[in-house]
């Protein structure tokens, strides 16, 4: 019933585990929101119970489902129930996110559980070279267990910019100088596992939507801070990418119509106010000190100086602004923001949540709103996310 593995001799595309759309949106639920018995599913799906019975017993015969053991639901009800929920280790999937200067691997279960880790430095950022190097670092992971390189055949990849997953092709990334490269192909032939290939912002959205914060909620939305300013937006379900799959760019929402040139040659964008090294830029200009971090900007802001403490005030407002913006496009019914930025959140999250509650409109202002930092371990999580909905539910994407 399930697809064998790829072969080891070629790229092959993900094929998904479920052939119909009641199979899918069983596997799917007892995924993101098990472990749920067959009337549960029944009811929350709009299907019959004999449908949900029949949509599950293939995979319950592959061992992707079981059931656990038999429960009342109240003091003296009918028949026990037996809840069905997934079966971890029946399958493993690889995720890798890309940096411009190193890669970041995991091996997840399919409850998307990281089982093993490892980072590679990056020489360069040539695609051969990140090709070889992501395949050397999966098959370290693979080769730490048997397990797991026998029960992995699907490997999600995680760059920033511009991806056309369908291709599995990265059409623009200005971080790795990249424009127009084939990289499903060439990882799928090098590591001979199916490959899907996804922004980095929307692949960390799968993760938490589907076993994050966003769990349960159709309508969802990830703001990211770092290198850039990245969103990741959920509605009805499904991830957004627009009719050119750019959608959720609001690292480029104007904010200050006077402000900063933004590098892609708009003036004021969120992006040119509060990314990293916007405020690292500024904050040179204003120290003189050329050769300073974002760490030790942050340590000036903290240790008195009001000027750099300014900037990033400044970049929690940007950020505030940008936030308020697509939850009044879009009101999501939960929103977090996090991202490698977030290393000094102490010194914006004030500015970040008061512009939010002063712009916010109506009742959208109920969308409570999370910040947390997290590890590039789970960007990298992210991409094996992307790989584990591929099989679960392609058409939430």
């Amino acid at each position: 019933m399930s697809p064998k593995p790829a072969s080891r001799r070629g790229y092959t595309s993900p094929q998904p585990l479920a052939a119909t759309p009641a199979a899918t949106a069983v596997l799917a639920m007892v995924l993101t929101e098990g472990p749920l018995s067959r009337v549960d599913l029944a009811r929350r799906l709009g299907i019959s119970s004999a449908a949900v019975t029949k949509a599950a017993r293939p995979f319950l015969d592959d061992g992707y489902l079981h059931e656990l053991d038999s429960e009342r639901t109240a003091p003296g009800a009918g028949r026990p129930v037996s809840p069905l929920a997934i079966t971890p280790d029946r399958e493993f999937v690889a995720g890798v996110k890309v940096t411009a200067d190193e890669v970041i691997g995991v091996v997840c279960d399919l409850k998307a559980h990281i089982r093993a880790s490892a980072h590679r430095p990056l020489p360069d950022c040539e695609p051969g070279t990140v090709v070889a190097t992501l395949t050397a670092l999966v098959g370290e992971l693979l080769d730490a267990e048997p397990e797991m390189r026998d029960r992995t055949r699907l490997l999600g990849v995680a760059v920033s910019g511009d991806v056309d997953p369908a291709a599995g092709r990265v059409r623009l990334s200005p971080l790795l100088g990249w424009e127009n490269v084939d990289l499903a192909g060439p990882v799928g032939e090098a590591t001979g596992l199916a490959v899907v290939v996804e922004n980095d912002v929307k692949a960390l959205t799968v993760a938490e939507h589907w076993f994050g914060d966003g769990v349960g909620t159709d309508d969802f939305t990830l703001v990211t801070v770092g290198a850039g300013i990245g969103c990741g937006i959920v509605t009805g379900g499904r991830l957004l990418s627009g009719a050119f799959g750019v959608a959720g760019e609001v690292g480029h929402v104007c904010v200050d119509g006077s402000g900063p040139v933004c590098h892609c040659g708009a003036r004021g964008c969120v992006e040119a106010i509060a990314a990293t090294e916007a405020i690292v830029g500024r904050a040179r200009e204003l120290t003189g000190l050329d050769g300073l971090t974002f760490t030790e900007a942050a340590e000036l802001a903290r240790s008195g100086s009001a000027e750099v403490r300014a900037l990033f005030s400044e970049a929690g407002t940007a950020i505030g602004l940008g936030i308020t913006a697509v939850v009044n496009l879009v009101g999501p019914e939960r929103i977090v923001v996090s991202g490698e930025g977030l290393d000094a959140y102490d010194l914006f999250e004030t500015e970040i949540r008061e512009a939010y509650a002063t712009h916010a409109f109506g009742a959208a202002a109920r969308c409570p709103l999370t910040i947390r930092p997290l590890p590039f371990e789970e960007w990298a999580r992210g991409a094996a996310a992307v790989g584990i909905q591929s099989l679960f539910a392609p058409a939430r994407r």
